[in-house]
């Protein structure tokens, strides 16, 4: 498939699956529940964080965290008394326990009793994208008494994590269209900046495209799979993360491969 076709195939599925259609099976969904910047910005962060699994009960699940809070996260958040915190002694979602929930909570109630936005949390580093999760997971576990068992669920580069969940939720947060998708609400960090979301389904249809070379599936292929992106879209890269879900989710493994025989490639 050469380079002009590619590009016509990614934009012709990003086109398809940007739209609002798109948007009530996907976890984006829960944050789109709200319209207060700060409800978007903690309903997103815990959708991204459940992102993995069945998507059902992923929703389910999110739902479940928020109504604890009264569906209204941000007033939650900021005015829970430690009482309130006993709603979340029985909630789990596969490998989060009541433990990982209860440190979210507390570093969210310390973040925004010094920041208006969580942009901030994620703007510690001015450099590239890996400095800047690898400085917000160091200020995620800053506090005295964070658990050693939540740190798996917020990765770092520099562990070699792909980052997904959080590259995605950074997707939602800070690239805009006209599509109503994605938010766009924060404006200290460049679209241009951002890394591709990369999970099984999107490494292997980037390798059958050949938008990647790299054998592992780690954070610099995240980074050689965006440095590829950036030749259609230099300043909007991840926007293609939706075409190259929706193929790997959808299963057209064998569409593609029959594409790379009938170009010869």
């Amino acid at each position: 498939m050469h380079k002009q076709e590619l590009q016509e195939l990614l934009e012709e599925k990003f086109r398809l699956y940007n739209k609002p259609d798109f948007i009530p099976n996907d976890p984006i969904s829960i944050p789109h529940r709200y319209t207060l910047q700060q409800d978007i910005e903690i309903a997103g962060f815990f959708a991204a964080l459940f992102a993995w699994g069945n998507r059902t009960t992923i929703l389910k699940k999110c739902e479940d965290l928020l109504n604890r809070m009264d569906a209204a996260p941000f007033a939650f958040i900021q005015q829970h008394q430690a009482v309130d915190l006993k709603r979340f002694l029985n909630f789990k979602h596969r490998t989060f326990q009541p433990t990982d929930i209860l440190y979210c909570i507390e570093f969210l109630k310390y973040h925004y009793q010094h920041h208006s936005s969580l942009e901030a949390a994620f703007c510690l580093q001015q450099q590239d994208m890996g400095n800047r999760l690898n400085a917000f997971h160091a200020y995620f576990f800053s506090l005295p008494d964070a658990p050693e068992r939540t740190r798996k669920h917020i990765p770092a580069p520099a562990k070699g994590s792909t980052c997904k969940r959080l590259n995605m939720f950074l997707r939602w947060m800070v690239r805009k269209d006209q599509r109503g998708v994605d938010f766009g609400i924060w404006k200290k960090i460049k679209p241009s900046t951002l890394i591709c979301p990369v999970d099984v389904h999107v490494a292997r249809v980037a390798r059958m495209l050949g938008l990647i070379e790299r054998k592992q599936t780690d954070w610099q292929t995240a980074v050689e799979l965006t440095h590829a992106l950036r030749k259609f879209d230099a300043a909007d890269p991840v926007k293609y993360d939706l075409a190259l879900f929706s193929l790997g989710v959808h299963e057209q493994a064998r569409m593609l491969k029959t594409s790379f025989q009938t170009s010869g490639t």
